[in-house]
């Protein structure tokens, strides 16, 4: 492997590593003994994809169409997407006794999106740690639900699945309905909700709650993201709730407030990457769907098993416009300055985001014959890797998985990324006179 090349441009080697294993598991899951009956190629990818991406959008049943072989398979993309390709070389390296060297870092600083090499190594150690015992007892407490249910055997299968495909945010189901079967049961929504709230908010987050053990203590971006995290999960189960309550189709067909309140709880949680759902998607109100697509397209948050825009850059942009209405010249956060880089980084993220999304859905709306609600919902859902469908993938034309695919892998590694590889850097040696233009 040139490892000057990887020096010099660390994002074009994430891409090619990310699409080898998507590849790599399309083939493993064409097998024959993978799945129950032969699918074909174009739908294998897709599964792929969508596993590696932690997504959950699927063309096919997973429990149904896949054998026991084919669903490890996508368990095994499921870890190794939602826990990164790189931290799991990092660990191959610990545990051959190799050094890892200025250039591996550099390639897990990228693959993890932060600003420095300081601590990328800890912190890929703690992803492992946090995400294999989260897991681990995660799959013994469902098993006290579902081995009573299904027995030994299957109960401890669907406790290990779940337990992994949630705190991915992958939003994969052994069920065709997902867990509406268990829309009011306490456990099931308690855990589930839990892996995938734990596993969005980023391994950042969670190291640095590890290790300082104080609100107070934590930096910027913890507190941002426990706070900010908090308040859109209970505004948005205050709303889901009121909107969805006298839908017969969704919480008006419950009859304990109990079941409401845990149906609403879910629905307004899943969006942020999770895919799961309790109620159906596709008889949700109008109105629950417009606002469900902007919390797919804020997700979760940097450095977690998520996707979307991140929360982060949305209350940066957020504060940035009050900040300019307000006329004021610094944006902070709890008495601290926003950086510039970090502004602009946030701006073009939404500016591309946007773009990505319009083109998707214009092409969609030619090759689908679906309602144009629908398609900006899957493609918002692809982009934000959470997985939730109006019941159109299924549907989809080759050239329709296709469009999917390409926003699944945009939105797992992120706009940024896709630009970086693409784009020549080029150092700026020449400092030009400023001038105004006229805007708005």
């Amino acid at each position: 492997m040139n490892f000057k090349y990887i020096k010099s441009n660390p994002f074009q080697l994430l891409v090619f590593v990310f699409v080898f294993f998507i590849t790599l598991g399309t083939i493993l899951l064409k097998i024959p003994f993978a799945t129950t009956n032969s699918i074909s190629w174009i739908d294998s990818l897709f599964t792929a994809t969508s596993a590696m991406t932690v997504t959950g959008l699927v063309v096919v049943d997973t429990g149904t169409a896949f054998t026991t072989f084919g669903q490890y398979i996508i368990l095994v993309l499921i870890q190794v997407g939602g826990l990164g390709i790189m931290s799991f070389a990092v660990l191959i390296f610990m545990m051959l006794g190799k050094k890892i060297g200025f250039k591996e870092r550099l390639i897990v600083q990228s693959a993890l999106n932060q600003n420095s090499l300081g601590g990328v190594i800890r912190l890929t150690k703690s992803i492992f740690i946090y995400a294999f015992t989260i897991e681990i007892i995660a799959t013994l407490i469902l098993a006290l639900k579902w081995v009573p249910e299904f027995g030994w055997g299957e109960g401890v299968y669907y406790s290990f699945f779940h337990a992994i495909s949630a705190f991915n945010n992958a939003g994969f189901s052994i069920w065709s309905e997902s867990l509406m079967g268990y829309v009011g049961d306490p456990i099931v929504n308690f855990v589930i909700t839990f892996l995938f709230i734990v596993g969005g908010i980023g391994f950042t987050v969670l190291s640095d709650i590890w290790y300082k053990r104080s609100f107070k203590k934590l930096n910027l971006h913890s507190k941002v993201m426990i706070v900010g995290t908090l308040v859109i999960n209970i505004l948005a189960m205050i709303i889901i709730f009121s909107i969805e309550y006298s839908n017969p189709n969704t919480l008006g067909q419950l009859s304990s407030l109990g079941e409401k309140l845990w149906g609403s709880y879910f629905q307004a949680v899943t969006p942020r990457t999770a895919g799961f759902n309790t109620l159906d998607i596709g008889s949700l109100n109008e109105a629950t769907i417009v606002f469900m697509l902007l919390l797919m397209f804020i997700g979760a948050g940097s450095t977690s098993t998520g996707g979307g825009i991140k929360l982060t850059t949305f209350l940066v942009i957020v504060l940035s416009i009050i900040t300019f209405l307000r006329q004021k010249n610094q944006i902070t956060i709890a008495n601290r300055a926003i950086k510039d880089r970090v502004i602009i980084r946030s701006l073009v993220i939404l500016a591309i985001s946007v773009l990505l999304i319009f083109f998707a859905v214009f092409i969609l709306n030619i090759t689908e014959s679906e309602s144009f609600l629908k398609i900006l919902f899957e493609v918002i859902s692809a982009f934000g890797t959470v997985g939730l469908s109006m019941g159109i993938t299924g549907d989809l034309s080759d050239v329709g998985k296709i469009i999917i695919i390409f926003i699944m892998l945009v939105g797992k590694l992120g706009p940024l990324t896709w630009a970086f590889a693409l784009a020549k850097p080029k150092q700026e040696k020449v400092r030009y006179p400023s001038e105004d233009i006229l805007t708005g």
